[in-house]
């Protein structure tokens, strides 16, 4: 099959099993042929098998997503951390360069590296994944992005609204509902970002998600920074606590004392959690939409885009909603 020159945001078509070996052979390894596909959907990510030595990953970047610099970023602050003996697992280097090129697909190799997801059930464990963000945000503060995105009400809210309902994804029945619901909420939103004044903002994970961290016997370390933002540091926070309003403030009150150890903090922040994570639930509305043509989404995300997915979508809203009348955590 002949592999196009210039694919679109879409088009994974091209990424034969040959085309993905030999980009991982150009770099200088010799592959043993055998590959697995590996759990992603954004991009295309293997587990290449080699010749000698343990297996690599390969991570094919979604055509049009990303500029190149803003890979290049991306890969710097993973290497910073990795420098200062933060547990990242950073990009691998071939003549001195992480990002390549192959037919068109743009790609970065990495060292594979186990774990489990963190459980975060013991005091002793959110200390420690405290004091690891604590170290991450010291680096990131320590310059800024310059081509990577902002985490802002605009682009995660009002973009991602005004794309589902332009593009017709609201069904009729709750288009209205949608409309309104949403229009209050990005002014609540609003409203508590103003309340929080203006919060430093540095560079972050952006998606720092108990999925995108692995645990092992040597404690946490960080995985896919490939959302990686500029924001308030609480984003890196927020994801990791979970339960009741007691149980998240004891949760956020253990990470927050291994954080201070190494970086300041806000308290103000703490009024934009629930900000944020409506900001979230917007954009991946908008996400999972924009991506509705891709053959990987369409099988792994059966239930988007029915009647039932935005009824539930709606209600989660208007919850959201009540939670931010609500007073901010407290630690």
């Amino acid at each position: 099959m002949h592999t196009p020159s210039h694919p679109s945001p879409l088009d994974y078509a091209g990424l034969t099993p040959d085309t993905l070996l030999d980009a991982v052979e150009q770099c200088g390894w010799r592959t043993s042929g055998r590959f697995l596909a590996l759990n992603s959907y954004e991009n295309r990510v293997y587990q290449i098998g080699l010749d000698e030595g343990p297996p690599i990953i390969a991570k094919f970047y979604r055509p049009g997503r990303w500029s190149s610099a803003a890979i290049l970023e991306e890969h710097a602050l993973a290497l910073e951390l990795a420098e200062q003996e933060i547990p990242v697992v950073a990009p691998l280097r071939y003549n001195d360069a992480t990002l390549h090129e192959w037919h068109g697909y743009r790609y970065a190799l990495y060292p594979r590296q186990g774990g489990r997801w963190p459980e975060l059930n013991l005091r002793d464990d959110r200390l420690w994944m405290g004091r690891m963000i604590g170290r991450l945000h010291a680096v990131g503060s320590a310059r800024p992005f310059r081509h990577r995105p902002a985490l802002d009400i605009d682009s995660f809210g009002h973009q991602s609204c005004r794309f589902l309902l332009e593009q017709g994804f609201i069904p009729p029945h709750l288009e209205t509902a949608y409309h309104s619901l949403t229009d209050d909420l990005l002014r609540q939103i609003g409203a508590r970002f103003a309340d929080a004044g203006p919060v430093r903002r540095i560079r972050l994970h952006g998606d720092c998600h108990p999925g995108n961290i692995l645990w092992t016997e040597q404690g946490p370390h960080f995985v896919d920074l490939d959302d990686c933002r500029t924001g308030p540091a609480i984003q890196d926070l927020w994801m990791l606590v979970s339960g009741d309003r007691d149980e998240m403030q004891r949760q956020l009150g253990d990470l927050l004392e291994g954080y201070v150890r190494f970086q300041d903090f806000n308290p103000l922040e703490l009024q934009l959690i629930e900000p944020l994570r409506t900001l979230r639930m917007l954009h991946y509305a908008a996400w999972l939409a924009r991506r509705r043509e891709d053959p990987a989404f369409i099988q792994a995300f059966t239930w988007f885009n029915t009647t039932r997915y935005w009824e539930d979508h709606v209600l989660a809203l208007r919850e959201q909603a009540a939670l931010l009348d609500e007073p901010a955590l407290s630690v």
